[in-house]
């Protein structure tokens, strides 16, 4: 079993309670420290370097796997206010970022040479940084300038979910969850409102001979937000039932900058409930849109949209296999473009890159179908 201050730790939930219980204790255990960019100082921690063998030099409560965890990845230690600790992966981009540098050199260089590297960079600036020590490691170096991030705790945001889904949508059931150290997400079915939200859709699904996926489907809300710069606070709506979750419309987002708190979250919300007719409103008219030529149609799409290559094509083959040469809705394109989120989940794709992708997907929604309903085949 993993444990928490590895960097590849992840952990998931079958029930509120528990996912609530334990953002609340991991914000309990956070620490948010502020600092000057030119008091960072960054040490070498791969297995040849003399901190590795020096386990006392770190902040109290760091362990030796810790230790041993980031000698194995990132390699690299910060010292801050006379403490050291151990830095995550998730905060490379960050650090760098404080140092204003980057390139695809950098991470070639040994540990040493990029701790000197990132030690002449962020002794030139005084502007203010905002870590974040969580696990014993430091999972992100932000800008310490209010405009530029603003803390917006996770466990916070998943209570306004809760209780905003209580009062607009009673009987609201929690799905699954989900927490690694750069993202945390989860999901919340609406069985009670699958008339109001739904009806006028699966009414078409059923004169179309779709009735089983009519049968199936039931509205849902996802929640996806992080503390470490990789997505904003965010909320979508999704349809559940089917083998993989299908996310309708655009996310609803706040940017952890500017200032931004959690009555502005609130807020964005009720702006999600409000468009969950329009979305679905948009994937009820792919049904009127017939297309000549829907396998070319649907590669086009993937490309379009850089959906990965291996998944797209094998996605495609299956598509090809069951309309041939015949004519196909925009709405059976858009559905067989949902086997590519479901192959690569059997495939173990990490969930911040499947997520990325679900709402990359989303997109299709808003396409001008005749574009990609043409004649001439595409190669991917």
């Amino acid at each position: 079993m993993l444990n928490s201050c590895q960097d590849n730790f992840y952990t998931t939930f079958g029930a509120y309670p528990a996912m609530e219980n334990y953002h609340e204790r991991q914000s309990d255990e956070s620490l948010w420290v502020h600092c000057k960019v030119n008091e960072l100082t960054v040490e070498p921690l791969d297995k040849t370097s003399v901190l590795y063998a020096n386990p006392s030099a770190f902040a109290a409560g760091t362990t030796p796997e810790a230790i041993e965890d980031t000698a194995d990845h990132l390699g690299l230690a910060l010292k801050v206010n006379g403490s050291c600790y151990p830095v995550r992966d998730t905060a490379y981009k960050s650090l760098l970022d404080r140092a204003k540098i980057n390139g695809t050199a950098l991470p070639k260089l040994g540990r040493k040479e990029l701790a000197d590297v990132l030690n002449a960079c962020l002794q030139l600036y005084s502007s203010d940084a905002l870590l974040l020590i969580r696990d014993e490691k430091v999972s992100a170096v932000h800008s310490g300038d209010a405009v530029d991030y603003s803390i917006l705790p996770i466990n916070e945001l998943l209570k306004t979910v809760q209780n905003k889904l209580n009062a607009r949508f009673p009987g609201n059931e929690f799905e699954t969850g989900y927490s690694d150290h750069s993202l945390t997400s989860a999901s919340w079915t609406l069985p009670d409102q699958k008339n109001d939200l739904l009806g006028a859709y699966t009414k078409l699904l059923d004169a179309q001979g779709k009735s089983v996926l009519a049968s199936k489907l039931v509205p849902g809300v996802r929640f996806m937000t992080s503390d470490t710069g990789i997505a904003s606070a965010k909320v979508s709506a999704i349809l559940t039932g089917v083998q993989h979750p299908i996310h309708i419309g655009s996310c609803i987002a706040v940017e952890h900058r500017h200032q931004k708190n959690i009555s502005d979250f609130d807020t964005a919300l009720d702006q999600l409930f409000a468009q969950f007719g329009d979305s679905v409103e948009k994937l009820q008219k792919l049904l009127e849109i017939e297309l000549e030529y829907p396998v070319n149609a649907m590669t086009r799409i993937c490309k379009k949209l850089s959906l990965p290559k291996k998944a797209a094509l094998e996605a495609i083959a299956m598509f090809e296999m069951s309309y041939g040469g015949g004519t196909a809705t925009a709405h059976d394109v858009f559905m067989a473009i949902q086997e590519i989120p479901f192959i690569l989940k059997t495939s173990n794709t990490p969930m911040n890159k499947m997520l990325i992708i679900e709402e990359n997907i989303a997109r299709i929604l808003s396409l001008k179908w005749s574009d990609y309903d043409l004649a001439k085949a595409v190669s991917y």
